[in-house]
């Protein structure tokens, strides 16, 4: 029972079902990789994969364990998709286990970039030295500098690890690999950039700056929708280039989704819990669109 409620407690802090991006943004990139070779290594796609999740648990893990030291977890108010787990103010005693859970993850990260780099070259270290650095500076400094607190997450999911992943499984870095890492971009930033509108009073008071803090709820509603404008652009910029096939299209479904996330958002008033149905669309989109998209690839 105790080995239990501590397995359950390290899922929270690693905020377990938000670990569902990680497989989604590789789905598409794995799927380019294997049309431009014809084949798909298993044991590399898994390597990616395991040092993926790692470097996701260990920036979760990094932000659960300094937004408790901060205070900024006694003052949040806390909803599903925003104001961190809430597992370290109710159980104070796992705040060690936050801290060794990120060393954890972040060395294994490092360890299976490194390996990748021996196996595949070393043009790759400059993504896993960029995403390292991402992961340690999040939460104490790029919360404070609004732009790269806009674009770090889609750097992160989308340039880094969409592009790394194409060039170790393919050998190269693909032009539409390019593409989809764009999209994921996009799509991830939005997601980040909707889940600070309800932490805006207690990231204020912590002194952490970003566009929800300097514009308000209205303007960062309309960043979203030039966000998801870039998202949708660069499907449609890559098909009309062909450089993606026709039926990558598919990812274009979600458009209606995100009309709804808009809609719903410009008419809550700037009011928490009448965003939050918003957030959980967002949500969907931002799963469901590259997984459209690489079975779009897929079957193009």
């Amino acid at each position: 029972m105790l080995i239990f409620r501590r397995l359950q407690g390290l899922l929270a802090i690693a905020r377990g079902p938000f670990l569902l991006l990680t497989p989604v943004v590789l789905f598409p990139a794995a799927v380019v990789s294997f049309r431009f070779t014809g084949s798909l290594s298993l044991d590399l796609l898994l390597l990616i994969l395991v040092g993926a999740l790692a470097a996701h648990v260990a920036v979760n893990a990094l932000n659960e364990y300094q937004d408790f030291q901060s205070g900024l977890d006694n003052i949040t108010r806390r909803t599903p998709f925003s104001g961190g787990s809430g597992t370290l103010p109710d159980r104070p005693a796992l705040l060690g286990t936050a801290w060794w859970l990120f060393i954890s993850a972040f060395i294994l990260m490092v360890l299976i970039g490194a390996y990748l780099s021996w196996r595949v070259g070393p043009q790759i270290l400059s993504l896993g030295l960029m995403g390292g650095l991402i992961i340690v500076a999040y939460t104490r400094l790029i919360n404070r500098l609004p732009m790269a607190c806009l674009v770090s997450p889609g750097v992160g999911f989308g340039l880094l690890m969409v592009n790394g992943t194409v060039y170790v499984l393919a050998g190269q870095f693909l032009v539409a690999g390019q593409l989809v890492g764009w999209l994921v971009f996009f799509l991830v930033n939005g997601l980040l950039l909707l889940n600070q509108l309800p932490d805006i009073d207690a990231d204020r008071a912590v002194g952490r700056r970003h566009f929800p803090i300097l514009l308000g709820v209205m303007a960062s509603i309309r960043i979203y929708q030039v966000l998801l404008l870039g998202a949708y652009g660069s499907v449609v910029i890559g098909v009309a280039l062909g450089l993606l096939p026709w039926p990558a299209l598919l990812a274009l479904t979600t458009v209606p989704l995100g009309w709804v996330v808009i809609r719903d958002l410009l008419g809550s008033g700037g009011e928490i819990p009448a965003m939050v149905p918003a957030l959980g669309k967002n949500v969907l989109l931002v799963l469901s669109t590259p997984v459209l998209l690489g079975i779009g690839i897929l079957l193009g």
